[in-house]
């Protein structure tokens, strides 16, 4: 079990988790994740580690309640525990001095990349961040990718914060001005990434995503995550999880992504449905029975409901 020693929304949807996980703490790197599993039978998902304190041994994942489980999660808050915390898992970001660097995030993606962008400045790079969101509602840790970059530009689809446009819009820009780019970095959705890797392209500069798909295990074993990678089949947890942009085949990976849809929007419907019912309405029917003045039950029955 792992106590949750700091619980924050940074917007409506989209959560900071502070977890006591002093071995991972210890060992985490910047571009690695955790598989989480809230309780006995709870999915496994993975998240990337936000970031890491070895002194007090917590570690911090950001949460965007999209399905069932992310739900579950964002419903925890300071004192709760989770179930199981796996890792760190995944190969750590190559951070090396490449020169000028472009570190774009997209969504919630921001909470992957920023630990990246830091760790990529700390190298003595020239850090540049793209932040792309549909509004300003939607634009998390501004302070903290403000504090480690050396230019800074957020662009929202509606120009509600910063421009109107998309991220490769002033990527462009950037592209084409003076000194140019030596690396690019993009976590975001799908979609996004891909633009950007067209974008750099033609252009020859580096660029690498990293692909946070289905995973089960987090250590290759059970196949899910597995992504092509320049015609070749490779897993995500312990190939990846950051590949080069220019080889990923985008169009399997959203196939992929897209498989169990319908399953998850289910499951989350069932949630979401258990969850707004009257209290009244979770009580155990046995339960209630024995609760009714007017009905008389079998001893090993009465027995059974006052155990279990």
């Amino acid at each position: 079990m792992f106590e949750i020693v700091e619980a924050t929304f940074l917007n409506a949807d989209v959560k900071l988790f502070q977890i006591l996980a002093p071995r991972i703490a210890r060992k985490q790197k910047a571009g690695q994740f955790v598989i989480v599993r809230v309780n006995d039978h709870g999915e496994r998902i993975p998240l990337t580690i936000g970031g890491s304190d070895p002194q007090t041994g917590t570690i911090t994942v950001i949460v965007q309640g999209i399905g069932k489980t992310t739900k579950m999660l964002n419903c925890l808050e300071k004192g709760d525990f989770i179930q199981d915390v796996v890792g760190p898992l995944g190969k750590p970001s190559e951070i090396e001095k490449y020169g000028n660097v472009v570190v774009i995030g997209g969504g919630v993606g921001t909470a992957i990349a920023y630990p990246v962008a830091r760790a990529l400045r700390d190298a003595g790079n020239h850090v540049t961040t793209i932040i792309g969101a549909r509004t300003k509602d939607l634009v998390i840790l501004d302070t903290e990718m403000r504090g480690v970059s050396d230019s800074y530009f957020v662009t929202t689809d509606d120009g509600s914060l910063g421009e109107k446009g998309l991220v490769t819009d002033k990527l462009q820009t950037i592209i084409a001005s003076e000194g140019g780019v030596d690396y690019v970095l993009a976590i975001g959705p799908i979609p996004m990434m891909r633009a950007v890797a067209e974008t750099t392209r033609s252009h020859n500069i580096r660029t690498v995503v990293s692909l946070n798909s289905i995973m089960v295990d987090g250590t290759g074993m059970c196949g899910g995550c597995r992504v092509t990678i320049d015609g070749k089949s490779e897993f995500a947890c312990v190939d990846g999880p950051e590949f080069d942009a220019h080889l990923v085949d985008f169009k399997s990976l959203s196939q992929r992504g897209g498989m169990y849809r319908d399953l998850e929007r289910a499951s989350h419907d069932r949630y979401q449905a258990e969850k707004d019912r009257p209290e009244e309405d979770h009580k155990c029917r046995l339960i209630s029975q024995l609760e009714s003045p007017s009905t008389t039950l079998p001893a090993h029955s009465i027995q059974s409901a006052r155990t279990n």
